[in-house]
């Protein structure tokens, strides 16, 4: 059951890596331009811009609101896409004045479901920015999709390649408790699996959820090569070829 393997997933990570204490960011305006600034960048270049803005006093709406583009972008540089991401955190900074002055305080009142709508229709940010922003600056019991779960997911054989965010989301919302604390602790620990052990080129071997999938479909022709490669043979099943490690499914690149 899809169930039992999402729970024995976040058993094994959180007994393997425990607490992540995310998201770090000391208010909730600063969790969410750094939510957009994370964007395809690592935490440690948006902990940098993040440094330039307060150094600058800039990290309030109003200051980001008064600041020219250029300038914004001057400071974010280290985020990378500095231009497209300062056209977001003006488009962001726009939305929140038009619709609440500005003040998070009256945007926190709104709903999950009609905040994550407006959210959404802030040009540059998408469902997974939306989703943090509503999980770790407002508390809100969303799961969080990224790159990181799917290449999990899909490796496990618990979802099929073609699957997109809102089946993803289901998966997680259908199986846990709907708790932001857990929320909150799964995705991190699944952001610290995929960057330490499922990687693009996977170390298998090693992982804590080694030996744990829920559909042999196909293979995962990345992780069978290097587990070949490493001495293992792949077994065969009705599915196709399996890796000896994880025993994904399907054929990927990521």
């Amino acid at each position: 059951m899809p169930r039992a393997v999402i729970h024995t997933f976040y058993q094994r990570l959180y007994e393997t890596f425990g607490p992540q204490h995310w998201w770090p960011g000391e208010t909730p305006f600063e969790v969410i331009i750094g939510a957009i600034l994370t964007q395809n960048t690592n935490w440690r270049n948006v902990e940098r811009a993040l440094t330039n803005l307060k150094n600058h006093k800039a990290l309030t709406p109003r200051a980001l609101r008064r600041m020219p583009a250029g300038d914004l972008a001057a400071l974010i540089r280290p985020a990378g896409y500095f231009n497209v991401k300062a056209r977001r955190v003006k488009n962001f900074i726009d939305y929140l004045y038009h619709n609440y002055n500005g003040d998070l305080t009256c945007m926190a009142t709104v709903p999950t479901r009609e905040l994550r709508a407006e959210i959404l229709t802030v040009n540059g940010i998408g469902p997974e920015t939306a989703d943090s922003i509503l999980l770790y600056a407002f508390d809100r019991p969303v799961f969080v999709i990224d790159a990181y779960t799917k290449r999990v997911l899909y490796r496990h054989g618990l979802i099929d390649r073609d699957a997109d965010y809102p089946a993803m989301q289901d998966l997680f919302v259908r199986h846990l408790d709907e708790d932001r604390q857990l929320f909150n602790e799964y995705h991190a620990l699944i952001v610290r699996i995929g960057k330490d052990f499922c990687k693009p080129v996977p170390r298998c071997e090693q992982c804590p959820l080694n030996g744990i999938s829920y559909s042999l479909r196909d293979r995962c022709e990345r992780c069978f090569r290097v587990l070949q490669n490493a001495g293992q043979r792949g077994k065969r099943s009705q599915g196709g070829s399996v890796c000896g490690g994880c025993q994904v499914p399907g054929a990927s690149s990521r």
